[in-house]
């Protein structure tokens, strides 16, 4: 896996010089590739993101923002619509980060805990909703947004062919087996409920869309002011 790691990190470093130019955005990108593949790899083979991570990522967000804002739109509209006029361009970057980090990780939060209350049972851990802190923080609410969206989206792909593989492979064939002499249930029954229970790490399929959403959408800006004045 090192090498793979090691090249990808590489190919990300060129694809951000190719899209950005040497400009203050391809510094915040390079920090943030570094960060979301640190997480990505990490959640994929152990289950755990790290708040050494997370965290200090979070505050780089907001300190990158002040210098290359997220540019959605949102936070013009609403100064505009409440106080008539626009903060310093600033304040203004490390408010939309401020949005942005709220909206994702909020938004995950309650879509975990809607999961249990569904299902009885955890989704997802809080690692997920600190990671879309940070991400929220570097990308903003539209971003944020686009983020959760493609890697729920991805992972549940992904997942429903990883657990169709392994009930076609005849994963827990055995244990099913017992369980179905001991009136359990039906051998495929039991081997489907077996195959269900696998849990993909979300954070590597988040990691993987904010990757896609730097690339694809972050050099798209909304600037509302013009319209409203």
């Amino acid at each position: 896996m090192y090498p793979l790691v090691e090249l990808a990190t590489g190919l990300l470093f060129i694809g951000c010089f190719l899209e950005f130019g040497i400009t203050q955005a391809t510094v915040k990108w390079l920090f943030f590739i570094c960060l979301i593949i640190i997480l990505t790899v990490t959640d994929l083979r152990v289950r755990l993101l790290p708040d050494v991570i997370t965290w200090p990522g979070f505050a780089a967000g907001l300190l990158f923002s002040a210098f290359v804002p997220p540019n959605d739109g949102i936070v013009p509209l609403l100064s505009l619509r409440l106080f008539h006029q626009l903060p310093p361009e600033r304040v203004l970057g490390v408010i939309e980060a401020l949005l942005g980090a709220a909206f994702g990780s909020l938004m995950l939060w309650g879509a975990a805990a809607f999961y249990k209350l569904v299902r009885g049972r955890e989704g997802m851990g809080l690692g997920d909703v600190k990671m879309m802190l940070m991400v929220g923080a570097f990308l903003g609410v539209r971003n944020a947004f686009l983020t959760i969206l493609l890697g729920t989206l991805l992972g549940s792909i992904v997942g429903v062919a990883v657990i169709a593989m392994m009930y076609a492979g005849g994963a827990g064939r055995q244990l099913a087996e017992r369980a179905s002499r001991r009136g359990m249930g039906a051998v495929n029954q039991i081997r489907w409920a077996i195959a269900s229970q696998y849990h993909l790490p979300l954070g590597t399929f988040l990691g993987i869309a904010a990757l896609i959403v730097v690339f694809l959408f972050s050099s798209f800006s909304i600037d509302l002011a013009p319209r409203l004045r």
